[in-house]
């Protein structure tokens, strides 16, 4: 089920232009050209994040976000607040209100899917946490993701300039416990002691940022912290590449303090609670929908998300099915053991996690095999996301104990056919991930179209 995103604005322009750049990454997109009427829709629909207008007529988007954020009903919907304000007052005031981010006019499609993408993850495990008890355990799962809200951070600070370090550092330090470190090599070895946010400088003269968050994201023991990227405005290109990588999120340089603090006090209310389902949660949760040892949707959340995306395709608006294998996983388990081989699917989930749209369905569907579907996507687009996806895995080795991991991934990819089930297109997608082992393995395939009777 794609996500659904409120944008509140009182100009029809301003409107219009959101909706296109939401509705083109297939967002399901609901407007409002008011503040009472995005209040009402945010009250009595499902809404998974609210682009907000700051400055409005009648009631701004100052006073729309404090009532949203006072009210059980929205209270943990993400707010992104809209605005051509550069003034300082205006986004403390914003962050007062509980806005969780912020973007400015004129608006920058990068910035502005960065900050969706990362909210949307922020809301799906806040969700988690709200519905992982029962229906009396809603106020007390508030209530722990208020407390885990509230906690400090352990923060990493890597750049090659002292006065850049403790221009990010000071604001920080007054709530969290910041280490400033100028060399990557002990940056790998600090970032292994309790450390809950990485801040790493791409545009420092002396070592290559992007390779430091690459080394990050191939050591098993520190893949999974969360990496905020201080990134050139003007160099989009080392922007995307990061992403890819796996960093977590950006903030340009030179580094505005408000939308700092709005960037790490989301990174860091992620791993919180992201820490929490794992630690307290992992056995119920594996039994609902999620995947305890990647964090991914479970089998059962990957059915359920297809009887939706089923019934909204149709021959001209298909969706594909990607299966992915680890190849000769068995091996890695048989030879190296079964944490090694965890640390393995860890990985593959993050990369895949990273470098799919938001709207596609990743699931963990048994062992060490990966499925997702992509709403809308041919079969041809469906290869290419799974090519170069293979490509990023077979290209980067993994990080155990100090030594190098060569990991490949095979798949296979099936478009959704006219009178076809879910499992129907799964079927001829699983024939072409065996057609790709069998071929070699390290390659992706695409189904043949079953010939008509």
């Amino acid at each position: 089920m794609s996500a659904r995103i409120l944008v509140v604005d009182d100009l029809a322009p301003n409107i219009h232009l959101l909706q296109v750049k939401l509705q083109a990454e297939y967002y399901d997109v609901l407007t409002a050209s008011s503040g009472e009427e995005g209040l009402e829709i945010a009250k009595n629909e499902r809404v998974d994040l609210v682009l907000l207008d700051a400055m409005m007529p009648g009631m701004d988007g100052f006073e729309v976000c404090a009532k949203l954020k006072s009210d059980p009903r929205t209270w943990q919907i993400p707010v992104v607040m809209v605005t051509a304000l550069d003034d300082t007052r205006d986004r403390i005031r914003g962050l007062e209100a509980g806005a969780d981010d912020f973007v400015t006019k004129p608006i920058d499609d990068f910035n502005l899917m960065a900050r969706v993408r990362s909210l949307l993850r922020l809301k799906m495990v806040t969700d988690q946490l709200l519905t992982h008890g029962s229906d009396n355990d809603v106020e007390s799962s508030r209530q722990l993701i208020e407390r885990l809200s509230q906690r400090s951070g352990n923060i990493l600070v890597v750049d090659d300039h002292i006065r850049k370090l403790e221009k990010v550092a000071d604001p920080l330090q007054d709530r969290h416990s910041v280490q400033l470190c100028r060399d990557p090599k002990e940056a790998l070895k600090l970032a292994e002691k309790n450390t809950d946010l990485i801040i790493v400088s791409l545009i420092s003269e002396k070592f290559d940022g992007l390779r430091f968050c690459a080394r990050v994201r191939s050591d098993a023991r520190i893949s999974e912290v969360p990496i905020l990227a201080i990134g050139d405005p003007y160099n989009e290109a080392n922007l995307v590449r990061a992403y890819d990588i796996g960093i977590t999120d950006t903030v340009m340089y030179p580094v505005e303090v408000q939308e700092l603090l709005a960037r790490v006090n989301t990174q860091l209310r992620r791993k919180f609670y992201a820490d929490s389902l794992r630690d307290d949660f992992n056995e119920s949760l594996e039994m609902v929908v999620s995947d305890p040892l990647t964090g991914l949707g479970n089998r059962r959340f990957f059915d359920r998300n297809m009887l939706s995306m089923s019934e909204q395709a149709t021959e001209n608006k298909p969706y594909s099915m990607i299966i992915f294998d680890v190849d000769n996983f068995k091996r890695v388990n048989d030879i190296l053991g079964h944490d090694v081989g965890d640390s393995v699917l860890k990985r593959i989930a993050s990369r895949l996690a990273s470098n799919l749209r938001a709207v596609d369905v990743i699931s963990r569907y048994g062992g060490e095999e990966f499925v997702i579907a992509m709403p809308n996507t041919k079969a041809n687009a469906a290869h290419m996301a799974a090519d170069r996806i293979r490509a990023l895995i077979s290209g980067s080795p993994v990080s155990i104990d100090g030594e190098a991991l060569n990991v490949t991934v095979s798949a296979g990819v099936a478009q959704f056919r006219e009178g076809e089930t879910p499992k129907d297109v799964f079927k001829r997608a699983d024939e072409a991930l065996y057609k790709a082992k069998q071929g070699g393995r390290d390659q992706v395939l695409i189904a043949k179209r079953k010939k008509a009777a």
